[in-house]
């Protein structure tokens, strides 16, 4: 960067080739397809099982997520701030309804390749505020060869008038001044910039608040789809089906062009100089001179017609093994398979959903910490080192009466708490659930 141009100039011009990337497979996502467009009008077919892909894996992935917080130290006190800190996550989520927010940010990360979560307090509301900001709106400086260490964010997005008085005017008109001072327009572009000491806010082109960051940490996670090995962005899951997806509807319309010719024949004439009012329907009567011949052109004869719908079968084994989504995992399981066959038959699945669930673990652990820190430095409450874990659900379909069996004895035996039995069984608050156990107990004991 030169420092002579205002910032949000400077940042326009920074990583072209990831923010057309990012174009590209949102257009891919939605169905737009064909590497062109077409200049005459012409059938063009697209089965979008790119989309269909994405959205399967991102199920898949995102079928059970509980957040639990362990105390490092073994004390009452140290347990009952980390059952706090469980409680204040639980509470965060509900009001941020993060269920949502996490399956929806998962799936445009499978799409784009990069997702993004933002903690802020929200002083209006008094609680702590978490969103997904658009990563095509986000610029990230890390330090040198670690890509862990990211020491500048900027976020970027558009606001219309409305939004930004509503937003800014109430709180910073009356102290500075800016909003009145700058010229009436429909929409602005903000420029947020975040480092660790300092948070500057840009409109348009003009720098409208420089301040200490108030939180003494960058409020951002960014996490990739998946990751190339030393590269900060990640891989989108469209990256390798563009190919065998054009291709697939390449072949299948040239095949239904195949098919609506032969319910509509052509008629071929040899040793015929002119021809007129040639009509192909039942019963129709064509004079023709002599030694001239007449026929229709059958386009399905000598099994043209299979060669096309094994190529399409080929294409459609290619997606599957590229997108590492076996048929299976679509519901088609012709063969019954159930169990360690079934586990084996969607091993790759699970594979993928296993990188992905790693560097999602990581992300989520990292924005919990930022939640508990912030409501520690507004609410003055204390909870103390805490590890803090992500427990994902079974991927497939489990034999839960196997799985309780399995837990007791694990529990009984002393290699599994409690807690961490309720965990695998997918118990919302297993504290909670302990201690309504404790007074029902109590209860009969009195009977």
């Amino acid at each position: 960067m030169d420092g002579k141009s205002p910032f949000p100039i400077l940042l326009s011009r920074m990583d072209p080739e990831r923010l057309r990337r990012y174009r590209e497979y949102l257009d891919f996502y939605h169905g737009r397809q064909w590497p062109a467009p077409s200049r005459r009008k012409e059938r063009r077919l697209v089965l979008n099982y790119a989309k269909v892909v994405v959205e399967k894996t991102t199920s898949y992935l995102m079928s059970e997520v509980s957040h639990a917080a362990e105390p490092w130290e073994d004390s009452p006190e140290a347990r009952g701030r980390a059952r706090a800190a469980e409680t204040l996550l639980a509470q965060v989520g509900e009001e941020n309804n993060l269920a949502q927010l996490d399956f929806d940010t998962e799936l445009d990360a499978a799409v784009l390749g990069d997702g993004c979560y933002k903690v802020t307090w929200d002083a209006v509301a008094g609680s702590v505020r978490v969103t997904a900001p658009d990563v095509q709106g986000l610029y990230a400086w890390w330090a040198g060869d670690d890509l862990s260490r990211v020491w500048r964010v900027a976020s970027r997005y558009r606001l219309s008038a409305e939004e930004m008085e509503a937003l800014y005017g109430p709180q910073l008109d009356a102290r500075s001044g800016w909003l009145r001072g700058l010229a009436p327009r429909r929409a602005w572009t903000v420029t947020e910039l975040w480092t660790e000491g300092e948070f500057q806010l840009w409109l348009d082109h003009q720098l409208v608040e420089a301040k200490p960051n108030p939180y003494g940490f960058i409020p951002f996670v960014i996490y990739p789809n998946l990751r190339e090995p030393k590269e900060f962005w990640g891989v989108s899951d469209l990256a390798p089906l563009v190919e065998p997806a054009r291709e697939l509807n390449r072949a299948l319309t040239q095949l239904s062009a195949i098919l609506e010719l032969s319910g509509n024949p052509i008629a071929v004439l040899e040793n015929v100089e002119e021809a007129q009012d040639i009509a192909v329907q039942p019963g129709a009567v064509w004079e023709l001179p002599e030694r001239a011949k007449a026929y229709l052109l059958d386009l399905l004869q000598g099994g043209g017609v299979q060669l096309h719908v094994s190529y399409a079968d080929l294409l459609y084994r290619a997606l599957y093994d590229l997108s590492e989504t076996p048929r299976t995992s679509f519901g088609d399981n012709q063969r019954a398979l159930s169990g360690i066959a079934l586990e084996m038959e969607l091993h790759p699945l699970l594979q993928k959903v296993k990188r992905k669930r790693l560097i999602r673990s990581a992300a989520y652990r990292r924005r919990n910490e930022m939640i508990l820190r912030i409501v520690e430095q507004q609410t003055g409450q204390r909870f103390g080192p805490l590890r803090l874990s992500i427990q994902w659900g079974p991927v497939l379909p489990q034999d839960r009466s196997r799985l309780v069996a399995d837990e007791v004895s694990l529990v009984s035996a002393g290699i599994h708490s409690r807690r961490r039995a309720a965990d695998l069984l997918g118990v919302p608050d297993p504290e909670a659930e302990w201690q309504r156990w404790r007074e029902e107990e109590e209860g009969r004991h009195q009977v």
